[in-house]
């Protein structure tokens, strides 16, 4: 195991045990990610208590289609924006039933898109009380800018659910 994967892991078994403390549940809606948060949190035992599922929403029509996401929002912010990342994890805890949602959408790269730069990244926690988001300038590989998005959106849960900066 890498320190990355490590830190990684660390997170995700601090969120579920944050989750099962609140008493909380969890689903994700993920793009640049592709299931990786959803994986992190489901590699720790217990996990099935708290972590109702996630989709790996990479394509627009799904964001819009199943998420919810309104293709009028899509237009004018595009699919790397944080209105998109907020109204994600709104459509997939709506979908699922979970408190609390969360999202990532971004760009690992190769390439820039819709004008954003590689490691441009927005994560976003939203539950029926609170809906916060976060931009990231991330740094390194595609691989590197994916796990850097897992670690961050792991933290903004653990804030949300704690009300601090957990993790750090």
């Amino acid at each position: 195991m890498t320190a990355s994967d490590a830190g990684a892991h660390r997170l995700a078994t601090q969120t579920v045990r944050a989750l099962i403390e609140a008493e909380a549940s969890v689903a994700t809606a993920e793009s640049l990610t592709g299931g990786l948060v959803c994986a992190a949190l489901t590699s720790v035992p217990g996990a099935s208590a708290v972590v109702f599922g996630g989709l790996a929403s990479y394509s627009t029509d799904l964001k819009t289609r199943v998420l919810g996401v309104p293709a009028a929002i899509i237009a004018e912010h595009g699919t790397v924006a944080a209105e998109t990342a907020l109204l994600m994890a709104d459509g997939v805890r709506r979908l699922t039933g979970a408190d609390l949602g969360v999202a990532t959408t971004g760009v690992a790269g190769p390439d820039p898109i819709e004008g954003h730069p590689v490691g441009r990244v927005f994560v976003a926690v939203t539950r029926e009380s609170e809906r916060q988001v976060r931009a990231l300038s991330c740094h390194g590989s595609r691989e590197q800018i994916r796990q850097q998005s897992v670690g961050a959106v792991l933290e903004l849960v653990l804030e949300v659910l704690t009300g601090g900066s957990a993790g750090r």
